[in-house]
């Protein structure tokens, strides 16, 4: 049994949202740069600029986007770790509070009826998952929701099977158009339940842009999917062209004989992730 004093993990928390404030993931910008080599006249241009932006926010250490997102942080923990000190909520939320004070972050958590802000970022929306060994894996995910508020749940049914989920998923990023500040980067959650699929899309936007399910069938609604985004001619920041989407990633689980659940999570071209493990 290792024993870690939850300390570390406000520390850890304070030091991947500081990072993840001011710069894209690589992958992220690396398919940004790809993006702009397929690319001519305005969309070209927009994607040139997001490229400078990011260049001159982590020269000047400013935030990369304005909208400095909600905190979502994935904590996977080892069931051989002890943990000592404050509770780990309290940890995380002071972790964030740190980083969003220290790196004039905007603040942008509020009351969902007063509409009251915190004043501090927090609280973070925080998911735990018990693993194996005696590590903690920490995500943090800084969520804007200029995207977030495109992002749709369904609830299929069987026999609307894969074409059903690609229509899906296509229709989610139509529907969105240029508000979610395109190229964008869509996570799918396939099965599972209503609130467990959403979960599954919100992990697939941890993946690297790029990558694929290791399930060949998966994989495949992951390519399609793409290849019909990108035929929706609304291109980067809704000036048309050939790149809508820098890729799909879809996380799949068992769900129940009645249903297929799928979530579409939509984030914009600013994709921003940091994971660190203790």
């Amino acid at each position: 049994m290792r024993t870690l004093d939850t300390k570390e993990i406000e520390n850890a928390v304070r030091r991947l949202a500081g990072k993840a404030g001011l710069t894209l993931t690589d992958s992220c910008r690396a398919a940004l740069k790809r993006a702009e080599e397929r690319e001519e006249g305005a969309a070209k241009f927009a994607l040139s600029t997001l490229l400078k932006n990011e260049k001159i926010a982590q020269s000047e250490k400013m935030p990369v986007c304005q909208d400095t997102g909600m905190s979502v942080l994935l904590i996977e923990l080892g069931q051989e770790v002890f943990l000592t000190g404050k509770p780990l909520a309290e940890a995380v939320n002071e972790g964030v509070r740190r980083a969003y004070a220290e790196g004039n972050f905007r603040k942008s958590v509020c009351d969902p009826l007063t509409r009251v802000n915190t004043g501090d970022n927090t609280p973070a929306h925080l998911h735990t998952e018990i693993t194996e060994g005696d590590r903690v894996k920490i995500t943090f995910l800084p969520k804007g929701f200029g995207s977030e508020n495109m992002s749709r749940i369904y609830m299929l049914t069987p026999a609307e099977g894969r074409e059903g989920i690609v229509r899906a998923i296509c229709e989610t990023v139509k529907i969105a158009g240029s508000r979610p500040c395109p190229p964008v980067y869509v996570g799918v959650g396939i099965g599972g339940t209503f609130d467990g699929c959403a979960l599954l899309a919100k992990k697939a936007l941890t993946r690297e842009v790029g990558s694929e399910n290791p399930r060949a069938d998966v994989a495949e609604i992951e390519r399609e999917a793409l290849t019909r985004i990108n035929a929706l001619n609304i291109g980067a920041q809704g000036f048309g062209g050939n790149v809508t989407a820098l890729g799909v990633s879809c996380e799949i689980a068992p769900t129940h004989i009645a249903g297929l659940p799928v979530a579409v999570n939509i984030q914009c071209h600013c994709v921003r992730c940091e994971s660190e493990v203790l």
